[in-house]
């Protein structure tokens, strides 16, 4: 239940304040007064408000998964909310019994989980608003429940994709900063004692590791200019949609991002329709559950031409940023009055195809990086050699 906090007078005409739970203001108002109170004000207060932290999007799904369940066996909605708050993990206990508490008061469960926008997007919003509209709750949080666990199946894919290049990445690259800053100056100080000429690939070498060793705080500063830059795009709408472009720009990368956002819009749009969703308003809910702010704001332009009169079609062949394949299928969609069908049958095409050319990248990006820095310590040992048979032509220590 809710927490409030009130300011009263008693029957000498104290002022005194407090704070206690109760079903509703109403409620708390009797109370007061049947204990001889005069009620100057009440607030509630934001107790049970969801913490400012964001819970993992595999949590958030198998929450939704019980709350599926739960309501599939018959219970009420707010003790399905109850028991599915008790088994949370500890970030949405809080927000679910808000949640909770919220459906006791009497608001829907689409406006009591659009209080808590850090956990539920938009797009889930809408699947359970639609749900409610056309009477179908049940049905509605089991569609979302599968979205979000087929949304993060893929999201753990493409990470665990992506684990091994990047320790690779680190592991080489620390080794070679070892080998710049602290072998090869060792190196150094024994050819200058020979007092002897080196050879040119050896003294480069030598020089961009004195020059690196000189100059080793602009290591730092560069780690912290990136880690900047990457603060910028990920928490300003400016740096978003800057990295949007810049992925859309990059030849290689270009196909592998239309393909994910295609898959993410054409999903989204799937669900919501499947559920009841007039197409304006699962429009705009999958726009504000996008995270690319080049493909959201091409979705309200879709949305907004559809508004005016146009197909769905019409209004997706306008943006460049959406694929011609799910032009096609909306299309076939539209004329065979299963627009919902074939928009998920295109969701499934381009995840399938993310998938793969993640995959792909990922296999040759493996033995590149191992060539790459194969090919530096290549180097690197050839000219170390080169020195050490310039000042010893025989190849014999002496």
């Amino acid at each position: 239940m809710p927490r409030f906090d009130f300011q009263t007078i008693n029957a000498d005409g104290r002022r005194a304040r407090g704070h206690e739970t109760a079903p509703s203001v109403p409620a708390l108002v009797s109370a007061l007064e049947a204990r001889g109170f005069t009620v100057l004000h009440v607030h509630e207060r934001p107790v049970d408000a969801a913490p400012a932290r964001r819970a993992s999007g595999s949590a958030v799904a198998d929450a939704v998964r019980a709350l599926a369940s739960l309501s599939a066996a018959g219970l009420p909605l707010a003790r399905v909310l109850e028991v599915a708050a008790s088994t949370a993990p500890p970030a949405l206990r809080a927000p679910l019994r808000d949640v909770c508490a919220r459906v006791e008061r009497g608001e829907s469960l689409a406006a009591s989980l659009a209080a808590h926008p850090h956990l539920f997007r938009p797009a889930a919003i809408g699947v359970i608003r639609a749900g409610e509209r056309a009477g179908d709750l049940d049905g509605a949080l089991e569609r979302l429940a599968t979205q979000l666990e087929r949304a993060e199946a893929l999201r753990a894919r493409l990470l665990s994709a992506a684990v091994y290049p990047s320790v690779l990445a680190v592991a080489g690259g620390a080794a070679m900063m070892v080998l710049m800053l602290f072998v090869l100056p060792r190196f150094a100080s024994l050819f200058a004692e020979t007092g002897l000429a080196l050879p040119r690939s050896t003294a480069l070498l030598l020089a961009a590791a004195a020059a690196l060793r000189r100059n080793w705080a602009v290591l730092p500063l560069a780690t912290a200019t990136v880690a900047a830059v990457a603060c910028w795009i990920w928490l300003s709408a400016p740096g978003r949609r800057t990295w949007s472009r810049v992925l859309l720009a990059v030849p290689v990368v270009r196909g592998a991002r239309l393909d994910a956002l295609n898959a993410a819009v054409a999903r989204t749009l799937g669900v919501l329709l499947r559920g009841g969703a007039p197409i304006a308003a699962a429009l705009e809910d999958a726009a504000a559950s996008l995270d690319d702010a080049g493909a959201r704001d091409a979705l309200r332009r879709v949305r907004v031409r559809v508004v005016a009169g146009s197909s769905l079609q019409a209004a997706m062949e306008a943006e460049a940023v959406l694929a011609s394949a799910l032009c096609t299928l909306v299309a076939t969609g539209e004329q065979a009055g299963r627009l919902a069908e074939f928009v998920e049958r295109a969701a499934e095409l381009f995840e399938q195809r993310t998938e793969r050319a993640t995959q792909r990248a990922v296999a040759l990006l493996e033995p590149a990086m191992i060539v790459l820095f194969g090919g530096v310590v290549g180097v690197i040992a050839l000219a170390l050699l080169q020195g050490i048979y310039g000042i010893n032509p025989t190849g014999l220590v002496r």
